[in-house]
């Protein structure tokens, strides 16, 4: 396959200039489920008489459906854009990227997708969709699977359906989360995980950040160990990302301590645990949930985040070498490579 796309790019660069555009367009559109002209000309930074041509290209090819509402993807597009994924990846130079991480830090599957979820809201979908299939890959009946809170979270929840390997498994929080925007609390996202799959769900209703006494108040709590004990049953955990920074403001994080996890040189956050480029722990949130041991007797660690803000924290949450499987963007991987040589 290769050797033909190198051919190609040299007798007829054009065509694979076109062949990507038509790709992107028919993407979006399945991305988006149901979307209109201006919308998704806006999506792409392009023209509505540009997109005006290739959308009737699709639709005569019967690889779109038109309706007043807008334009659907056919059955016919959804096969097609299955069948040339492989190939898509080679044109994007996607392979070489997953390739490159997966070896480095020895993961079992790396998938990157095209674009940058930092400037484009269907880079991140497609993220979103990328992380629910890896999900459905991995699961087995009757698993307790673990998942966090976060807006890539709530993009893998949208785009999970019912699969018969998720039927008999429950979603968990991995943490309490009562402090984060309803819409991306680990309890909300475990939840609609739970009924997209047809799945059961049990919840944490404690809040996030806890001071010490109220930690050990709450580990007293007979309903709440019982809850705590059933989520460290997963076998499996999905999980976002963030930049210590940025999460640590948002977990208000109090002024001495996040002046001393910036002095320390932290730049990753997962599970209420700041890590250092080198994957070095270097603060534990007092949560309720998930701890760090638990998460290393895992089967499946999945990790889904992107953006090229992201990249340095993504790399540094590989390094404590924890992680089995990374979902990302192409600009975040593209950062994670670069780390590698710097």
């Amino acid at each position: 396959m290769r050797e033909i796309l190198d051919i190609q790019k040299q007798l007829l660069p054009d065509l694979l200039d076109t062949m990507k555009e038509r790709y992107t367009i028919l993407h979006h559109i399945m991305v988006s489920g149901m979307v209109g002209r201006r919308t998704l000309a806006l999506s792409l930074n392009t023209t509505e008489r540009i997109l005006r041509s290739e959308v009737d290209f699709l639709k005569a090819q019967g690889l779109i459906e038109i309706e007043t509402s807008g334009m659907r993807i056919s059955v016919a597009g959804r096969q097609l854009l299955e069948s040339i994924e492989p190939m898509v990846k080679e044109l994007f130079g996607l392979n070489e990227l997953e390739e490159r991480i997966r070896s480095y830090y020895g993961l079992k599957q790396v998938v990157v997708v095209p674009g940058d979820s930092d400037t484009s809201p269907h880079t991140k979908k497609e993220l979103g969709r990328a992380g629910a299939a890896v999900l459905r890959k991995y699961v087995s009946k009757n698993e307790v699977i673990a998942v966090t809170g976060g807006s890539t979270m709530a993009e893998v929840a949208y785009h999970l359906t019912s699969s018969t390997s998720l039927k008999g498994c429950w979603f968990v929080p991995a943490r309490g989360g009562l402090g984060e925007s309803v819409d991306f609390q680990a309890n909300t996202i475990a939840s609609t995980m739970a009924k997209k799959t047809g799945a059961s769900y049990r919840l944490l209703h404690v809040p996030d950040h806890l001071g010490e006494e109220a930690y050990q108040s709450l580990m007293q709590d007979g309903t709440i160990l019982e809850i705590i004990e059933f989520i460290r049953k997963a076998r499996i955990v999905i999980h976002g990302i963030g930049e210590a920074m940025v999460m640590a403001r948002r977990r208000k994080v109090d002024e001495a301590t996040t002046a001393s996890l910036q002095n320390d040189g932290a730049l990753a956050e997962a599970f209420g645990y700041y890590f250092d480029r080198g994957g070095k722990i270097l603060h534990k949130m007092p949560t309720v949930g998930l701890r760090i041991e638990d998460i290393q007797e895992m089967d499946c660690v999945i990790g889904v985040a992107g953006g090229k803000s992201k990249g340095v924290a993504i790399a540094s949450v590989l390094q404590f070498g924890r992680e089995d499987i990374l979902v990302t963007d192409e600009a975040a991987a593209v950062e994670v490579v670069r780390m590698l040589t710097s």
